[in-house]
């Protein structure tokens, strides 16, 4: 992860019953959800997004990429919501710390997807978390989803975005200085804690629809809907600047100022056939 950090705790969206399975599109479906602008509301509805976007299109084996150490669910949660969770990561080190129970899957979600674990047309819905700033080459990172999918199937990375100012700092500065200043605010995230930084590259990590809806559409997809969002908890402890950032964030989102966005939700769906 870069210096993105989830400082709330999650609690579960108000999601509305799913109409007919595997019916509708992207956009309706996250106009029935009714997102905050605040990047807020993404952190604590991550999960209920995902079993929504499951029951809708009846989505069962899900991928999580990049899950490694701390994936979406543990076994016991997964069996209960009725899905089937295989966690992708490209280190061995990180996937050998993915709790028991789980099926691992190691490959390079931006590569030639020449290895063993990765199969073609093996999962219903594909998901990521503050994954996608660290991936090198993110249009072929979503060449590749298209080809993992299932017909029908569908993707979600979160992620954060440029340019916003706190994430085009840590995109601009050295990366032993990024590191230093994450690990003096987060000592949890130092080297051998439970929570690593890793370096971050933010290719394509952008929240405009209009950027990157030609990108998507050329890896494969034409169901597409970018959910942006505004907003972060950097400033929480920072009295005045806290209250000069929320404003300048909620002017950016009232205008759709797009430009500085701090996350998004990136969400495709393959065509059945």
């Amino acid at each position: 992860m870069s210096l993105v950090i989830a400082t709330t705790p999650r609690r579960a969206a108000q999601i509305p019953a799913a109409s007919a399975q595997g019916q509708g599109s992207l956009t309706p479906f996250f106009q029935g959800l009714r997102p905050d602008w605040h990047a807020r509301w993404a952190w604590e509805n991550y999960e209920p997004t995902i079993l929504a976007l499951s029951r809708q299109f009846g989505l069962r084996r899900i991928c999580e990429i990049g899950g490694g150490r701390d994936p979406l669910f543990t076994a016991e949660q997964a069996s209960g919501h009725g899905v089937e969770l295989i966690v992708n990561d490209i280190d061995a080190g990180e996937l050998a710390l993915t709790p028991a129970g789980l099926e691992t899957a190691r490959f390079d979600i931006a590569g030639d997807l020449s290895e063993p674990d990765a199969a073609r047309g093996a999962y219903d819905l594909m998901v990521s978390r503050m994954v996608f700033e660290h991936v090198h080459d993110v249009a072929q990172a979503w060449h590749n989803i298209h080809e993992l999918l299932a017909p029908g199937g569908v993707a979600l990375a979160f992620f954060p975005t440029l340019w916003a100012p706190v994430f085009t700092l840590n995109h601009i500065l050295p990366e032993k200085a990024s590191r230093a200043i994450v690990h003096a605010l987060y000592p949890a995230r130092r080297d051998g804690g439970g929570d690593p930084k890793f370096p971050a590259f933010y290719d394509w990590c952008r929240g405009n629809p209009a950027l990157l809806g030609p990108m998507l559409q050329r890896a494969g997809f034409s169901d597409i809907h970018v959910q942006p969002f505004w907003g972060h908890e950097y400033f929480k402890r920072m009295p005045g600047i806290r209250e000069a950032d929320h404003a300048f964030n909620a002017l950016a989102a009232k205008t759709h100022w797009h430009f500085v966005t701090t996350h998004a939700y990136v969400v495709v769906r393959k065509a059945r056939g």
